[in-house]
C-alpha cells in the first residue's frame, strides 16, 4: 500500500483511535428524496464537524457540501438501479478521474454476493480496485444484502472475505451474532452499517457491540439524520467509537445533548 493510499485511509480511520464515524448520506441514489434527506445541505451542514468522513454521491457533494469543508469524502460510485427495480443490478456510475477531481479519499461500491448479479458486481469491484490503486485512492466494498439473504456470520463472512480477496481496502457490512467470526476471517478493517432507523438506544447499542467485537467504526445514516436530535445522536455515536463509552453512558449523553 503506497503512501498516498495510506494517507487517504488515515483521514477516514483516525490514527489516534484506529476508529471512524462515517456519515452515510448516499441513500438518494436509489431511494430518491428519503425522509431526512429531502434537502441534503440542510441535513449535512450541522453534522459536518462531527463526521470523520461523508459517504455520498457526486451530485450531493457538488450541490450540498461547502467546498471549504475539511471532511474526507467516500464517494459512492455504483448505482444505476432504484428501489422500484432490481437493486443488485448495479454498475459503476462515476469514474476514478471524477473522484480525483472531487478530491475523494475513497470510493465505495456495493457487491451483491448470492444475488443473480453477483458476478457483475464482484467484477466491478475488481475493476474499481485496479483503477483506484493507480492513483492511491482507497476502495470501500459494501456488502449489500438482498431480501432473500440472511444477515448471519456465515453469509457476512463469505461476502466480506470475497471483497477483501478482490482487493477492497476496507469493507462495510452488518452486525450479527458471532460477529467476531466475520472480523477474524476478514483481513481488512470492517465498518458497520447503521441500517434502518431504530430507537436511539438500540442504535447506540449496535455501535457499542460492533466496536467492542472488532469493527473499526460505523457508517451510520438514517439512525443519525432521522433521529429526533441528529446533532446529539452523532455526538453520542462518537462518544462510543472514539471515547469508549458504554451504550448506556452514550444514551444518557444523548438525552443531555438533546435537551440543550
Amino acid at each position: 500500500m503506497d503512501w498516498g493510499l495510506k494517507n487517504r485511509l488515515s483521514r477516514i480511520i483516525k490514527p489516534e483511535t484506529g476508529r471512524t464515524v462515517m456519515l452515510a448520506v448516499d441513500h438518494g441514489y436509489f431511494l430518491g428524496p428519503t425522509s431526512g434527506l429531502e434537502v441534503p445541505r440542510r441535513t449535512i451542514e450541522p453534522l459536518l464537524p462531527y463526521a470523520d468522513s461523508l459517504m455520498l454521491t457526486r451530485g450531493v457533494l457538488r450541490t450540498s457540501v461547502p467546498p471549504e469543508a475539511d471532511v474526507p469524502i467516500v464517494l459512492r460510485v455504483s448505482g444505476g438501479t432504484s428501489i422500484l427495480g432490481e437493486l443488485s443490478n448495479e454498475g459503476i456510475t462515476t469514474s476514478i478521474k471524477e473522484a480525483l477531481r472531487l478530491n475523494a479519499a475513497a470510493v465505495a461500491l456495493s457487491v451483491f454476493v448470492g444475488s443473480p448479479h453477483e458476478k457483475e458486481t464482484l467484477l466491478s469491484l475488481s475493476q474499481l480496485v485496479s483503477e483506484a490503486e493507480e492513483y492511491g485512492i482507497a476502495v470501500l466494498a459494501v456488502t449489500a444484502v438482498g431480501k432473500d439473504m440472511v444477515r448471519d456470520a456465515r453469509y457476512l463472512s463469505l461476502a466480506c472475505r470475497i471483497a477483501a480477496e478482490l482487493g477492497a481496502h476496507f469493507v462495510k457490512t452488518y452486525y450479527c451474532e458471532e460477529f467476531e467470526t466475520v472480523v477474524n476471517t476478514c483481513p481488512v478493517p470492517l465498518v458497520i452499517a447503521g441500517g434502518k432507523k431504530t430507537p436511539e438506544k438500540e442504535a447506540l447499542e449496535l455501535a457499542s457491540n460492533a466496536v467492542a467485537r472488532g469493527a473499526v467504526g460505523v457508517d451510520m445514516g438514517r439512525n443519525i439524520f432521522q433521529s429526533e436530535a441528529p446533532l446529539a445522536m452523532i455526538k453520542a455515536v462518537r462518544s462510543i467509537v472514539h471515547q469508549g463509552k458504554r451504550a448506556d453512558e452514550a444514551y444518557e449523553f444523548f438525552l443531555k445533548e438533546k435537551s440543550r
